[in-house]
């Protein structure tokens, strides 16, 4: 990772400092996805078969077998089996405290309005499994689709799906498992295959493929579907300043740029010596890691930025937007205070990423890209869907009907007046 001084920026070399990898939404991933897309829309089943042998070099079927289903967890360990569900136990409580109440009130006499909240129907939730089966990416989907109660939930990951991913969706009462990932996973949720029913909406983070995918079928004319965000490669931004512990730092940073080459870590700070610490740090610990290589790839596209103060460093995350942010500097609480974009933030030398990743209880799916500027981290709202109901009685509407034809007459939308006129004559002529 190379040092770069940020006031020694011009605008647009700041710029080219804060943009992700090359190859995240580029043309040849675009081109790509569509015609995946399309494949799987016209061939269905037959398109997964191929596509699934040609990426994932697997002709296992698309529907796991009932066995594997039945005998997931047999051959894990005690210690991994303990371990998931005292994860399952803190994400669900974390998650059951945040359902709804309906509102119901009268905005004037006769005037009645509810904020009513409904589950989604039916859901897909797109495990990532390739170089690193994400267990625990089961847990953080399927607990709120049930605490949500949508009906269908249903989990797609590459062939062939690990035991463990599959023992972490019974326990969380998943409904259905198929053996499919990539960009056809998410044309199977959306448009429908012989063997997998199209779903409302889709779920999950998810490599570049994938996250192009998810945004063309929502944009797609042949379905209505929706996603729950762009939510791609991984990515981390630690602010640190010299008083922080650079073998802290050097580890959260590699536990990012081990998920993927085209993961990307950043570290800003104040601190050059920390800086350089931080890079010696990194020097030790990589060679240990088994994922050693793909680590070396992700920080080939990541940096570390000399900043001015503190401030500066927080204006710099904040342009950024980083899906996860690692705070760790003398006055925590100061800087936090001060954050307007990070999808999930990290505070304090003994909080790293890893156990929002695992077990404290929010969840990882969160908004990359900088989309952290307007959409938020993965909650049980996204599983269901909120709508309005209006009551009005004859008097309500005496009292409300005057206000909407004035309204309506303004906007020439004479049709919307007649709608009360009709009514008000009506109510007239009974008296």
């Amino acid at each position: 990772m190379t040092i770069v001084e940020w006031c020694r920026l011009v605008k647009a070399q700041q710029h080219a400092c804060l943009q992700r990898a090359e190859q995240i939404g580029s043309d040849e991933v675009t081109r790509s996805v569509s015609e995946i897309l399309q494949l799987v829309a016209n061939d269905g089943d037959a398109a997964l078969r191929r596509l699934t042998l040609k990426f994932d070099n697997s002709d296992a079927p698309l529907k796991l077998p009932a066995n594997a289903w039945q005998e997931a967890g047999n051959n894990l360990s005690l210690e991994l089996k303990a371990a998931i569900d005292y994860a399952i136990a803190n994400i669900v409580k974390f998650h059951s405290a945040q359902q709804l109440e309906p509102i119901a009130l009268a905005t004037r006499p006769g005037v009645n309005c509810e904020l009513r909240t409904e589950a989604i129907e039916s859901v897909g939730l797109y495990v990532p499994g390739g170089t690193a089966p994400l267990i625990s990416t089961v847990m953080m989907l399927a607990i709120p689709a049930a605490i949500a109660r949508c009906r269908r939930r249903v989990l797609v990951s590459p062939a062939p799906i690990s035991e463990a991913i599959i023992y972490a969706a019974r326990q969380c009462d998943i409904t259905e498992i198929y053996q499919v990932g990539g960009a056809q996973a998410i044309a199977a949720l959306a448009f429908g295959t012989e063997t997998i029913a199209p779903v409302d909406k889709i779920f999950g983070p998810g490599n570049s493929y994938v996250t192009e995918a998810k945004q063309q079928v929502a944009q797609s004319k042949r379905v209505a579907i929706s996603i729950d965000m762009p939510a791609g490669p991984s990515e981390v931004l630690v602010i640190a300043d010299g008083a922080a512990n650079p073998a802290f730092i050097a580890a959260d940073l590699l536990s990012q740029a081990e998920h993927g080459s085209d993961s990307q870590v950043l570290l800003v700070s104040d601190s050059r010596e920390l800086l350089e610490q931080v890079q010696r740090a990194i020097e030790g610990q990589l060679p240990r890691l088994s994922r050693c290589d793909i680590a070396s790839a992700a920080l080939s596209n990541s940096r570390m930025i000399l900043c001015a103060d503190m401030d500066e460093a927080v204006t710099i995350s904040n342009r950024y937007g980083p899906e996860h942010l690692i705070i760790q500097t003398q006055d925590n609480e100061a800087v936090l205070a001060k954050v307007r974009s990070a999808g999930s933030i990290f505070v304090g030398a003994y909080t790293p990423e890893s156990v929002g990743d695992y077990a404290s209880g929010t969840n990882h799916v969160l908004p990359t890209y900088g989309y952290s500027r307007s959409v938020s981290s993965l909650s049980l709202a996204d599983f269901s869907r909120r709508f309005t109901v209006q009551r009005v009685s004859s008097a309500g509407l005496k009292s409300l009907g005057p206000h909407v034809i004035a309204l309506a007459n303004a906007e020439l939308l004479d049709g919307h007046a007649n709608a009360i006129k009709v009514r008000l004559k009506e109510l007239t002529n009974d008296e």
